[in-house]
């Protein structure tokens, strides 16, 4: 059976996920393999969000490294489960998304895929989002149709995955496919815990569970323009970072620090739920994935938000939620190869089906 490797780096720019499939009529996970980021090399690509000096010279740079952490990671992988490189047919990689401006017809994601395949032997398939935004699409988000393989649409039910940031599928019988990003997942949360705290990350959501929501706050945080727009929509670093919540925290007398992160995640929560009643009313499942599904104060928001709609991690079905978006592009690596169209245009907005990924032999 074809196997593929698939990875994965995410917004959060906490690490590259790698996920082993095998791919006959159905994707399943043989294996994973998750290999942390480098500070330095993070720093590097959170830079490269934003303009700045020699910026051709300092991507080309970042994404070597990052290329060459890809294939330490993926001979690893290989290593431990005894598989020799030309026993995998292709490695989908995704790459690190540094600029996603869809509006403004781009979207990029660096990690040189020809020096991936070079240092593995194996052929790569990358630059997937493109060739949906050449077509007037968005280019994200593109797992929906890789959910919609994976679980079907016998009944009402919506896929979140929440990294950097929350993006839902929605399926639902005789419905096409619908999906898009919902808005900040992670990112803000992320970013103020590093600014007072100095950890990557707010384990369990305990930190926001020990504030306070403020409602002037979150009022002023939902009144941005994005979440009054109908999909197909997505968005990045490029709109909501540390400087856009900074700048509306002027608005209004000092809060405590937890307060805030109380307050961020429910913005993240109520956005979500709010896209979802607004999108797919009577959802009877809501599955999540990805680094939010671990988040019990958000797991848990949600549930309260979403009363008449069963809330669980993708785990309770057999699919973990930390390593599906690495198996969605090993998957797409697999449509590409097989010449299969595998982006939903009611999803991304764009102009018809489309084969997605640029190949680079070994």
């Amino acid at each position: 059976m074809p196997l593929y490797i698939g990875v994965m780096s995410g917004t959060s720019l906490d690490g590259l996920d790698i996920a082993l499939v095998e791919q006959a009529g159905t994707t399943r996970l043989l294996a994973s393999h998750y290999t942390p980021m480098p500070a330095d090399l993070g720093r590097q690509l959170l830079e490269l969000c934003r303009s700045g000096d020699d910026e051709i010279a300092r991507g080309a740079l970042a994404e070597q490294q990052w290329a060459r952490l890809a294939a330490e990671a993926i001979h690893e992988l290989l290593q431990r489960e005894q598989l020799h490189p030309r026993q995998i047919r292709a490695i989908g990689s995704h790459g690190q998304t540094v600029r996603h401006e869809p509006q403004r017809g781009f979207t990029v994601q660096i990690g040189n895929p020809a020096l991936l395949a070079e240092l593995t032997g194996i052929g790569v398939v990358s630059d997937f989002r493109r060739r949906d935004v050449a077509a007037g699409g968005q280019g994200a988000p593109l797992v929906p149709a890789f959910h919609q393989a994976l679980f079907g649409s016998a009944q009402r039910r919506a896929i979140l995955n929440v990294g950097g940031f929350s993006n839902l599928t929605l399926l639902a019988p005789q419905q096409p496919v619908r999906g898009f990003d919902c808005g900040p997942g992670n990112v803000l949360l992320d970013a103020w815990i590093r600014r007072h705290h100095g950890v990557a990350f707010d384990r369990d959501g305990a930190w926001a569970a020990s504030g306070r929501v403020d409602q002037a706050l979150l009022q002023i945080l939902l009144g941005d323009a994005y979440f009054s727009l109908h999909g197909p929509k997505s968005t990045g670093r490029e709109h909501f970072n540390l400087d856009w919540l900074l700048e509306r925290l002027q608005q209004l007398p000092p809060l405590a620090a937890e307060n805030v992160q109380a307050t961020l995640l429910e913005l993240t929560a109520s956005s979500i739920a709010t896209a979802l009643q607004q999108n797919l009313p009577a959802a009877e499942e809501l599955l999540v994935c990805g680094g939010g599904a671990h988040n019990l104060r958000l797991m848990q928001r949600l549930a309260e938000l979403l009363p008449g709609c069963s809330v669980a991690s993708t785990d309770t079905r057999g699919l973990p939620a930390d390593w599906i978006e690495a198996m969605a592009f090993a998957w797409l690596a697999h449509c590409c190869l097989e010449g299969i169209a595998a982006n939903c245009p009611e999803v991304t907005g764009a102009s018809g089906p489309r084969i997605l990924g640029a190949v680079y032999p070994a």
